[in-house]
């Protein structure tokens, strides 16, 4: 026998197992993940929209900053408002614009007293209204879900936001 064949076929020996080792580690790794939708959280009524009766939400991206605010959908049980909120250290401060929104699911546009800036945050945040359909922060609340958490939507300007968002 051939001295040089027989390291030849241990080197070929040695390949094949290092290539079905390898094969098996990426055939674990496509074929045992989880299914994709096991891992997809439930949405969150603060922020997603829905047809469920009884649900508040806001559904929007970040702005192009200006002097208005385009929200994408907003969701009402009850006809009220939605404010834009300066930041005010990591919370909602001065309002600097608000608009009327109709029972139902519709965009809104909400033109500003004061311009966005870029890179600030701000807030939109669903409010009630006390009957008179003039907003007022003292006497329209905001709304809150069924867990008692303010309906808002935390968002920033930007210069690269769509352009279709341009304020």
């Amino acid at each position: 026998m051939n001295p040089e064949s027989s390291g030849l076929r241990t080197w070929q020996w040695v390949v094949t197992a290092v290539v079905v080792i390898i094969l098996i580690i990426i055939g674990i790794m496509v074929f045992g993940k989880k299914s994709p939708t096991a891992e997809v959280p439930a949405p969150i009524a603060t922020t997603t929209p829905s047809n469920t009766p009884g649900v508040n939400a806001i559904v929007m991206s970040d702005q192009y900053p200006g002097n208005v605010v385009y929200l994408s959908s907003v969701q009402v049980t009850k006809a009220g408002w939605v404010a834009i909120h300066k930041d005010d250290a990591g919370k909602p401060g001065a309002i600097i614009g608000s608009a009327w929104v109709n029972e139902g699911v519709s965009p809104v546009k909400v033109t500003l007293t004061s311009p966005m800036i870029d890179g600030s945050t701000y807030y939109a945040m669903l409010h009630s209204d006390d009957g008179d359909k003039k907003f007022d922060a003292v006497k329209d609340a905001p709304l809150k879900d069924s867990n008692n958490n303010v309906v808002m939507r935390v968002f920033r300007a930007t210069v690269t936001a769509d352009q279709n968002t341009k304020g």
